[in-house]
């Protein structure tokens, strides 16, 4: 595979290489897959299969690039590498898989996304010193773990706000 392959792959498809915000613009292609699925898939377990399917490919780049990207850029945890960020954003909505409304759907997981892993709750933040790309994952998960339990405790108080 070319460095330009692994930039490309490690870069959400270059959505990384934003000027500023690299993870939230990482974060649309988690988002585009997700609205993509939603529209184009009318059975709700094959959409579940398939954001599923691409949370495994987005971890798996992840895991097999993250060692590539440190040296490439020669930075731990290289803010260009924004793929953890799409694994994240998938995992949130398969947490919370709420049909009713796709936009307020969209909006709310990648706000909860987002949000949770930019202040990264522990153990989170310890997760990031774990080797060979494991770090740059699994902080992201854990993070997409706190947003979709937070989503679910919201929804049970505020239903109105995610079109319930």
């Amino acid at each position: 595979m070319t460095d330009r392959t692994k930039i490309f792959l490690a870069t959400a498809f270059g959505l990384g290489l934003a000027p500023v915000a690299r993870g939230t613009f990482g974060t649309l292609l988690g988002v585009a897959i997700h609205v993509l699925v939603w529209l184009l898939v009318g059975d709700w377990t094959l959409q579940m299969v398939l954001l599923g399917i691409g949370l495994v490919a987005s971890s798996a780049i992840t895991v097999a690039l993250s060692p590539w990207a440190e040296r490439y850029w020669k930075k731990k945890d290289p803010g260009f590498m924004v793929m953890d960020e799409v694994a994240g954003y998938l995992l949130v909505v398969l947490i919370f898989p709420l049909r009713a409304n796709l936009p307020l759907t969209v909006l709310w997981t990648f706000l909860a996304a987002r949000g949770f892993d930019i202040i990264k709750i522990p153990p989170a933040r310890q997760f990031e010193s774990l080797p060979a790309g494991w770090g740059i994952l699994l902080d992201d998960l854990m993070s997409s773990v706190y947003a979709g339990a937070a989503l679910h405790v919201a929804y049970r108080i505020v239903p109105g706000a995610f079109g319930g």
